[in-house]
């Protein structure tokens, strides 16, 4: 009963900052009669500042939600989306709008301290069922500030500034819940739990420490109790606790299943952001919002509330993923590189809405897969940083692409050629993991002569023949 006040509290936080009835129109008000961009502005000098910042703030933020135990980085986030909300309102100009991306990047990057400020609160057996409602009242907000700002727009004929008010609205009540959350006494890292803490971690946490299928690591990675000895050792203080992560970066990542499912979950991650980044300029393109009804809140809410099922139900389809992860990696990789052919290629803004739709629901049904992969043989301090060094791989590739790709200061290309590159992306992931499935399969038909040499093969009957 203790963690429920904090969990209600958390996941009214969660839906309201998520509620943004303007969010699937922002490429359209920012090209439209409010703020007056141009093409180019918006989508080579606006957008690529929520990639550079998100990167740099990304590791500081890690650290400092850990150090300041999460409430402190909550309020910041809070504070940064209604900045966000106020700058994109009021904001004249080219230089205000990167601002705006600026401080969404500081709010992206503190995302962190949302989806972890729980696991201090709540006692471990409860870890799995607290995670699964916070997670799932961000998406039904998300879902429904879609839904709300496209009926607004169609059955209400609101403007586009108004919708941005309404967005700033829900921030502001969302502001409001982080100051009266408890303040934790423990963290992952800086300040640990105690003993007593640590064994019901063993005892209850068994849905979080459950070893995978089939692992492939010959050292264990979901020792909490090793952990935390290897901590006591490594000395405390900042110095200590970056050896910690030096530590377990190096020992999580020599396991083949762990470094295969994470290196998808980087380079999905990393054309994901793109994809959903410019969709809209796309869109805009292919049905300007100045002379057409455009209806990207239900495709955004459709997306959404397919997604979220689709990582409902992926967890009871009986596949043996640790058999046959890199053939779906390969397949569902190769629809996704198809879906964004189809939305650059086909010129149809209802055919590139439903490929964009059938494009987030195979991401989130992969990334839920390779979440419990990666998190299923590892232990809750581990877990974290092995999802941190992902996210951040993601934005580092992620980087890279947006200044060669997007950024004024590369190639700067068009809307459409970006997204001819996004898709030649996918179908390079699809490649890479064919291989590793031709790889693994080489290396079990390996294997079995040398079982047989071994002498594990059945002897020969007692006569002989």
């Amino acid at each position: 009963m203790q963690a429920v006040y904090p969990t209600l509290l958390l996941c009214a936080y969660g839906f309201f900052a998520n509620l943004r009835p303007s969010e699937p129109f922002l490429t359209a008000f920012l090209m439209g009669p409010d703020k007056n961009l141009t093409e180019t502005q918006v989508v080579n000098e606006i957008y690529p500042i929520w990639t550079y910042s998100y990167l740099v703030l990304l590791f500081p933020a890690f650290l400092a939600t850990d150090y300041l135990r999460y409430k402190p980085v909550l309020i910041l986030q809070a504070t940064s989306f209604v900045a966000t909300y106020i700058l994109l309102l009021v904001g004249r100009g080219l230089l205000a709008m990167q601002l705006v991306e600026f401080a969404f990047g500081v709010a992206t990057a503190s995302d962190v301290a949302y989806y972890s400020y729980i696991y201090s609160v709540v006692e471990p057996a409860h870890y799995q069922r607290a995670t699964g409602y916070c997670r799932s009242v961000t998406l039904f907000g998300s879902a429904a500030g879609s839904l709300i700002g496209q009926l607004l727009l169609s059955k209400a004929g609101v403007r586009l500034l108004h919708l941005v008010m309404a967005t700033m609205a829900a921030a502001g009540v969302a502001f409001v819940a982080p100051w009266f959350l408890p303040m934790p006494r423990r963290s992952l890292f800086f300040h640990k739990a105690s003993h007593s803490a640590l064994e019901k971690l063993r005892g209850g946490g068994g849905a979080l420490l459950e070893k995978a299928e089939e692992p492939d690591c010959d050292h264990p990675l979901n020792s909490a109790a090793g952990h935390s000895e290897e901590a006591s050792r490594g000395g405390g203080g900042f110095g200590g606790v970056l050896r910690l992560l030096l530590r377990d970066f190096l020992q999580c990542y020599r396991c083949c299943s762990l470094l295969a499912w994470s290196a998808w979950w980087a380079l999905a991650t990393c054309g994901y952001f793109q994809i959903v980044n410019y969709a809209q300029a796309l869109w805009e393109a292919i049905r300007p919002s100045k002379e057409n009804d455009i209806y990207n809140g239900y495709v955004e809410t459709i997306a959404t509330l397919l997604g979220a099922m689709a990582a409902l139900i992926v967890g009871h389809i009986p596949v043996r993923w640790a058999v046959w992860g890199e053939v779906a990696l390969c397949v569902l990789s190769l629809l996704m590189s198809a879906c964004v052919f189809a939305m650059d290629t086909l010129g149809n803004i209802w055919l590139c809405y439903g490929s964009y739709i059938l494009f987030r629901t195979m991401y989130m049904l992969l990334i839920t897969v390779a979440t419990y992969q990666i998190a299923a043989s590892l232990s809750m301090q581990r877990y974290a940083l092995v999802f941190g060094v992902n996210t951040f791989a993601a934005l580092l590739l992620q980087t890279v692409l947006t200044v060669v790709v997007v950024d004024t200061a590369g190639l700067g290309l068009d809307i459409f050629t970006q997204f001819l590159i996004y898709g030649g992306y996918f179908a390079v992931i699809s490649l890479v993991f064919f291989v590793a499935a031709l790889c693994k399969l080489a290396n079990r038909k390996r294997s079995e002569p040398d079982a047989s040499a071994d002498g594990t093969t059945a002897p020969p009957p007692a006569d002989g023949t």
